[in-house]
């Protein structure tokens, strides 16, 4: 062979290996498959990357988080990007940061990208750029997977994922986090004549003095409505349901107040308005170029859409289904328009579908295809409990695709929501295929109420994640073990799931959770503010379930509608507070300490060392918290502003006025997050 014949040959391979043929059929395998760089994928990659896993992140786009390239449509997030909170706790800080991603990383948070409280969608896709860039995440752009297979990988069900070129992913735990992004569509008589909210032009311009008719009533609908609202002659939204606002319902899927002005413009009577129907029972019907006069005796003004086919809406049943063509139908004789009143018998010159997403079904083959969830009307696949697919052992659903478990209740289908979803899957998994139990943390019986109280005013996971994720307290006796942010509706599963076993002690669950007692959001009463009527609540509280035994899943399915728990043995609502701070020693840290010991049967108060030496000389068996403290030399050392304030509230009787303190300010490490709780529980008469 020549010296050219060789030169071409190369010049071919190469030329293959860029086009991808060369690769066509190979095959490559790992332990876990990230299917897709959004968001959640790229959450999950980091807690892969962080326990050191064998795993890929598949993105069949050039780039990370591609969806926000294209939407919201109109280009600004709802998603809250709070900065300012007065507060240094990092923790707590993303209790009002919905963008940012967990890390190790303190200084990996999107306020690096943008400073605005309602960001640019353009920002999100630099914030995961910078994210996989500083953190090395294993991600594969370009890898548009097709076929999802499911396959025997020595006696367990794996998977293989088939991409554009032909090549072959086998993995044995498959993670999908592919979103929403197919858009939900319903079919009707005229649907073809329908833009989609993903297709429409976002010029404000381009809807000069036109009539507008947007089908929904969620933020796409109202995002899209808000931007014509000072070109379009007339708005009106149609949906089945009624709208519904994010500050009265608490979730934050409805409809923000960020987006919501054309409510003022129906309200006020300015041309705009909201209608309810069913969808299946429309028919959009177009008026013939050369179709006579308008019924209408009013001229309407010449405007850009002069010459132009304009639509109206009726309903299928009042249309000739005796063989009458619907497009031939005019404004003259279709039906229902010449019913009196009849709310949208004005002609449109635009419809426009906002119905939001649906997942992508289409790319799993019979073996690997999760079922359509019961809810959100078939958009999301059904998973667990646990967030693993009904009928696909090893294969879990990450990020908005998980919606189903809480839909319309809380906020995993947000970023803010499911990156604690996440890692709590990230934590089964480090469980069920490497033996490495749930984290705790081992606590004396003595310290567990500072610990509590520690929780709920700056854990982050509970406060996003309402009624979904919470922590479980395991009672050992003389100590307890605390586990962070567990699903709460896998709690019959807990001890499989978390490789923790229960006791004869008994379980605690701290949860975060709105009251059942509806109320006008904005009107008086809204709030309840007395510690004794705590258990009739209206806005976020914490609430601890105490359980004897591990709740079944028939428990489960039984409980009280809108509670997230079964009816425990005894329950505590710590009382809602305006300001989110639950650390007042009689509305908060008082009531809690006596639940506990209510529970423990055990004496929770704590004391001074003055206090502890008295109690050892005197009893035989000093209070619990000096056993674990004060003998083990770990007792509370007393100071001037202690002891002032401790006389002041009527807490420590006047003769210990005369003591003068030392000025040791050492406790124990536990007691950096106690604040109030150590003081409330002084007065041994409580």
């Amino acid at each position: 062979m020549g010296l050219m014949s060789v030169i071409l040959l190369c010049v071919l391979s190469l030329v293959l290996a860029g086009s991808g043929l060369h690769g066509r059929n190979a095959s490559v395998s790992h332990e876990y498959c990230v299917l897709g760089a959004g968001p959640a994928g790229l959450q999950m990659g980091y807690f892969l990357s962080r326990s050191q896993r064998d795993y890929i992140i598949l993105e069949r786009n050039a780039g990370p988080g591609s969806f926000f390239q294209i939407y919201p449509r109109h280009r600004k997030l709802i998603s809250i990007n709070k900065i300012y909170t007065g507060r240094r706790n990092k923790e707590f800080n993303l209790r009002h940061d919905w963008n940012s991603l967990l890390s190790d990383r303190p200084n990996l948070l999107f306020q690096r990208i943008s400073r605005e409280l309602y960001p640019n969608a353009d920002d999100f896709p630099r914030y995961l750029s910078t994210f996989v860039k500083e953190l090395g995440l294993k991600v594969k752009y370009g890898a548009d997977i097709g076929r999802i297979k499911a396959s025997d990988f020595n006696g367990n069900q794996g998977y293989i994922l088939t991409d554009q070129n032909g090549v072959s992913y086998q993995c044995s735990v498959l993670l999908v986090s592919t979103g929403l992004w197919v858009p939900q569509q319903v079919d009707f008589l005229g649907s073809d004549l329908v833009e989609g909210y993903e297709s429409i032009p976002t010029d404000p311009e381009e809807f000069k003095d036109q009539a507008v008719l947007i089908l929904g009533k969620g933020n796409s609908a109202f995002e899209t409505a808000q931007s014509i609202l000072g070109r379009a002659s007339r708005i009106h939204l149609y949906s089945p349901s009624p709208v519904r606002l994010a500050w009265q319902t608490h979730y934050v899927g409805d409809l923000r107040a960020v987006n919501n002005e054309l409510l003022d413009t129906y309200q006020l009577k300015s041309l705009d308005g909201l209608v309810e129907g069913r969808l299946e029972d429309i028919a959009i019907v177009r008026r013939e170029k050369d179709g006579g006069k308008r019924r209408t005796a009013k001229k309407r003004s010449q405007t850009s859409t002069e010459g132009k086919e304009q639509l109206y809406l009726t309903l299928t049943e009042l249309l000739d289904q005796n063989g009458n063509n619907i497009s031939k139908v005019t404004g003259q004789n279709l039906p229902g328009f010449h019913t009196d009143n009849f709310s949208l018998r004005q002609p449109y010159d635009r419809v426009i579908r906002c119905l939001g997403f649906r997942f992508n079904f289409s790319i799993f083959d019979g073996s690997a295809r999760p079922p359509q969830s019961s809810g959100a009307r078939g958009r999301l696949p059904g998973i667990t409990a646990w967030y693993e697919g009904r009928g696909t052992p090893n294969m879990f659903v990450l990020g908005t695709a998980a919606h189903s478990r809480d839909y319309r209740m809380s906020a995993g289908g947000f970023v803010h929501g499911f990156r604690y979803t996440v890692r709590a899957v990230h934590k089964i998994l480090e469980q069920r295929y490497h033996n490495i139990a749930w984290p705790a943390t081992k606590l004396p019986i003595s310290q567990l109420q500072s610990w509590i109280l520690r929780r709920v005013n700056e854990a982050s996971g509970p406060y996003q994640m309402f009624g979904v994720l919470g922590d479980i307290i395991l009672l050992r006796g003389s100590y307890c073990e605390y586990l962070e942010e567990f699903p709460l509706q896998a709690l019959p599963q807990l001890s499989a799931l978390s490789g923790r076993p229960l006791t004869d002690h008994g379980l605690l669950v701290l949860v975060m959770q709105y009251g059942l007692n509806r109320t006008d959001t904005l009107g008086p009463g809204r709030a309840e503010s007395e510690w004794t009527k705590a258990w009739r609540p209206n806005f976020l509280h914490p609430v601890l379930y105490y359980y004897n035994t591990l709740p079944t899943e028939k428990d489960m399915r039984q409980r009280p509608v809108g509670w997230p728990l079964p009816r425990p043995e005894a329950v505590h609502h710590m009382v809602e507070d305006f300001l989110t701070e639950w650390d007042q020693p009689i509305s908060h840290s008082q009531p809690l300490r006596r639940f506990l010991e209510h529970c423990l049967q055990t004496d929770l108060r704590a004391f001074y060392a003055e206090s502890c030496f008295l109690l050892s000389l005197t009893s035989r068996t000093p209070p619990l918290f000096c056993r674990q403290g004060y003998l083990r030399k770990q007792g509370i050392v007393g100071n001037s502003h202690l002891w002032q304030h401790a006389r002041e509230a009527g807490l420590m009787a006047d003769h210990h006025g005369d003591i003068t303190p030392g000025h040791d300010t050492s406790v124990s490490e536990y007691l950096k997050h106690a604040d109030a709780a150590v003081v409330s529980a002084m007065n041994f008469d409580l």
